[in-house]
């Protein structure tokens, strides 16, 4: 692996496992460390919406040369790992999907997973957290969970796919709000074209 600070990318229970599997390729394919860590209910997100029912089936999906030269996996369960310590440099971290219970946990620096531990190391050291919710409609909890996560500097990006870009597959959506993520993350990206603005007649 190159010497580039690893990204740490958590993947929850939130619907929305075509995100993480297309994020995770396309970082793979910019060359970027990918710390990755998998919850429980995580994994049975990506069984119940990918059919991807074990971590050998997400690295098939990846690439196995791809997996094996970018991507390290740690044990949600596992807080002594790597992420959870503020000493072990990283590129940022993202949480794609993130559920409603990982984010409150984030919000009250709970801990109780490694996810949620990395979670809290990249605020405290002032890098980049991105956590990508899928739930609709927003509760006034929700809404003041991501209030206070946004006031401690992370960026809260719902899974909200826009339109103007005329997409014609399920895909194209998901292509948008990756294309989002990977500029947040500081990733360049072609999966979008970006917006010039509406061209005069």
């Amino acid at each position: 692996m190159n010497g580039t600070p690893p990204i740490v990318f958590g993947i929850t229970g939130a619907s929305g496992a075509p995100y993480a599997v297309r994020l995770l390729q396309a970082l793979t394919a910019a060359h970027r460390r990918v710390s990755l860590i998998v919850s429980k209910y995580g994994m049975r997100l990506l069984a119940t919406e990918a059919g991807i029912d074990s971590m050998d089936a997400l690295r098939d999906a990846v690439g196995i040369d791809a997996w094996a030269s970018y991507v390290e996996v740690f044990s949600n369960d596992d807080r002594g790992a790597a992420p959870a310590s503020g000493s072990s440099r990283t590129a940022g971290m993202i949480v794609c999907p993130c559920s409603m219970g990982t984010l409150s946990a984030i919000a009250a620096g709970a801990s109780r997973s490694l996810i949620e531990r990395a979670a809290d190391v990249t605020l405290k050291e002032q890098r980049k957290l991105v956590l990508v919710p899928r739930e609709t409609p927003l509760s006034a909890i929700h809404l003041g969970n991501m209030l206070r996560l946004a006031r401690a500097g992370a960026v809260v990006m719902p899974a909200a796919p826009g339109f103007y870009h005329r997409p014609k597959e399920i895909s194209d959506l998901v292509d948008f709000m990756v294309a989002r993520m990977l500029d947040q993350l500081g990733v360049e990206q072609n999966l979008v074209a970006r917006w010039k603005g509406e061209t005069q007649e």
